[in-house]
């Protein structure tokens, strides 16, 4: 039988710690959802629709973590990931891929490209959330050593 005290549990959030999220998608619908299940009193999203806009948004300020589709118009996923890893200033930054494609060749070019983490739609936002606190508990642990 569960436990009484873990009721509110189901009303709490996952990330806790002040992070700044991007959410690279076409998709205006999965930006709204991500935005809305993402953010917390601490956590905030913002939201670019391809990768050239998203590049420059982590250009003009900086953000922990970017997630990014893999599919999408004026530059692809993994073009996107290609050019932060290529960029100096960038090429730290966790990269989550959340996409549609799950065959063998887009995951392997996923990783290939340099992700950091990849979930396939339909998203599961609960499991994206704690998902997001491993990578970003990761990256601290890798910057400290």
């Amino acid at each position: 039988m569960p436990d009484p005290a873990d009721a509110d549990r189901a009303y709490t959030y996952v990330l806790m710690e002040t992070v700044r999220i991007l959410v690279v998608d076409d998709d205006p619908i999965h930006c709204e959802f991500a935005s809305v299940y993402l953010s917390t009193p601490t956590a905030t999203v913002e939201t670019a629709s391809n990768g050239a806009e998203g590049l420059q948004k982590l250009r003009a300020e900086p953000f922990d973590l970017v997630v990014v589709d893999l599919e999408m118009p004026v530059m692809n996923g993994f073009q996107m990931i290609r050019a932060i890893r290529n960029d100096p200033t960038l090429r730290h930054l966790p990269v989550v891929i959340v996409t549609g494609l799950e065959d063998m060749e887009s995951i392997d070019h996923a990783y290939d490209e340099g992700a950091t983490s990849f979930v396939t739609k339909p998203v599961n936002w609960r499991l994206l959330s704690y998902q997001l606190r491993y990578v970003l508990r990761a990256q601290k642990l890798a910057a400290a050593a």
